[in-house]
């Protein structure tokens, strides 16, 4: 079955308190996997406030609400990241906490699959560093 084009990532994941979930379950695996020591450690010791920014970021990303451009403006995504080294591996280590997540929270093998493949390609546009190079 083809899911309906009109529908938005946003109704199909479920609204708002799947995002939640799916936010939340994010961070708990960044804070848990040994794999994700690279990109924990580019964040704060309380990863309340980039929850809380990633969950509104995708709500609107998702076609629901704009709640971070309602409070912060255009996400300019990769010019808000530069300051952070990205090179291949800490994108690998980004998706490797959203595509468990994705797996423990979304049902939708199709709507998995879809947002999968699309995180994938914001966070190969978050790179900003070389393998390797730090600076």
């Amino acid at each position: 079955m083809q899911p309906n084009p009109a529908v938005t990532h946003f109704e199909r994941i479920g609204g708002a308190d799947t995002i939640r979930t799916l936010v939340h379950r994010f961070y708990e695996i960044m804070d848990q996997l040994p794999e994700a020591y690279g990109i924990r450690k580019l964040h704060a010791e309380s990863l309340q406030g980039s929850e809380d920014k990633l969950f509104k970021f995708l709500c609107g990303w998702m076609g629901g609400p704009q709640l971070y451009i309602q409070e912060y403006g255009h996400p300019m995504l990769r010019r808000r990241h530069l300051p952070f080294p990205i090179s291949v591996s800490e994108r690998d280590q980004w998706l490797l906490c959203m595509d468990t997540a994705l797996n423990e929270v979304v049902q939708d093998v199709a709507l998995r699959r879809e947002l999968s493949s699309a995180f994938a390609k914001v966070a190969d546009h978050m790179r900003n560093r070389a393998e390797g190079n730090a600076a």
